[in-house]
């Protein structure tokens, strides 16, 4: 029996995104079906109401085995309804964000070579929603952490670095001034670390690790960074700055009995349409999707082809300093998909 995914397309250029990354998992012959979902501004700005995830959608996402969203746009303001992947994130407990950071072949490094995986967090923290007007001049947001799921990331931290065979987990923090949520956080960490004696744990005030990434960036290969909902949000970002491109990022958000995989860049709604954005981040989030669900061989045939494909130089997008459009950068990754197949 087939494993089945729920593929939102999204927004911006979520659409021919995920058109790009079902033509590549086509090729490496896949037997997963793919069942088409709506979610995101443009349904929620035809249909208005209080969510970005239509009813439709969450049937489709409890009869399937994974998740695959295309970028979608959040819409801004008082009133507005929450993403659509912080939605999935809080229904089915995806409490493990995780996006591998790696520098590509033949590709503009800006600070040397890195490679190391950054895991955030992904249910609570500020983006658990909560604020409130205290009067008409202060509001408040609530920052919600409790023990078990900092134990949880925490412990999901350290079974990564033993599976990469990384010794070391980076705890990053602002337990001087965030002294309950933070020091929960940091508790847990060197709790679950006890059991992980050949991992060290390292701990960096936020503020001090945005820079050293930027100084040493080299320190952290072959580390896992853990921290919180929103600090990770932010230096996951930065880190994607170190590879050259997020078009580059691929990202899952992994709980106990489901995930869903998205590139980690947002919907840019100004090159809709125009055939040019990177397609490397959505395609290899697809093939992740595959490895999740048992298709180790046809996952690894498209990673090999993306690395390929990079390092050959011919067909790349403008970020990686090509003039390639999206839909020919995934034709020829589709294309080396196939050679790659025949090799495994």
């Amino acid at each position: 029996m087939s494993k089945k995914a729920a593929v939102i397309k999204g927004d911006g250029v979520g659409p021919e995104l995920v058109e790009a990354m079902m033509k590549v998992v086509n090729a490496a012959k896949t037997n997963v079906e793919f069942v088409p979902c709506e979610a995101g501004a443009r349904w929620w700005e035809e249909n208005g109401g209080n969510t970005l995830i239509p009813d439709e959608t969450w049937n489709v996402l409890e009869n399937a085995d994974a998740c695959f969203k295309g970028p979608t746009t959040t819409p801004g303001g008082i009133g507005t309804p929450k993403s659509v992947a912080v939605s999935i994130r809080q229904r089915y407990n995806l409490y493990a964000n995780v996006r591998p950071t790696k520098t590509f072949p033949n590709t503009n490094a800006p600070l040397g070579d890195v490679d190391f995986v950054c895991v955030r967090e992904a249910t609570e923290g500020l983006y658990f929603g909560e604020e409130a007007k205290i009067t008409e001049d202060a509001h408040i947001a609530i920052r919600k952490v409790t023990r078990t799921a900092c134990r949880k990331i925490a412990e999901y931290s350290f079974e990564e670095a033993k599976r990469r065979n990384y010794d070391t987990v980076v705890a990053i923090h602002k337990s001087n001034i965030l002294k309950q949520t933070d020091g929960v956080f940091l508790e847990e960490v060197h709790k679950v670390g006890e059991n992980y004696p050949d991992i060290d744990i390292w701990e960096y005030h936020i503020d001090n690790i945005a820079q050293q990434l930027i100084k040493n960036p080299q320190n952290f290969n072959n580390k896992i960074l853990l921290s919180t909902n929103l600090f990770m949000d932010v230096i996951s970002e930065e880190c994607s700055a170190l590879i050259g491109s997020i078009g580059l990022i691929y990202s899952a958000n992994i709980g106990d009995n489901f995930a869903m995989f998205e590139p980690a860049h947002g919907s840019s709604p100004k090159y809709k349409g125009q055939d040019k954005v990177d397609p490397v981040a959505t395609i290899l989030a697809g093939a992740w999707m595959l490895d999740y669900l048992d298709e180790k061989k046809q996952a690894q045939a498209i990673f090999n082809a993306v690395e390929n494909v990079i390092e050959e130089g011919k067909y790349i997008t403008y970020d990686l300093g090509g003039s390639a459009k999206l839909s020919e950068m995934a034709n020829r990754i589709a294309e080396f998909t196939e050679k790659e197949l025949e090799k495994l």
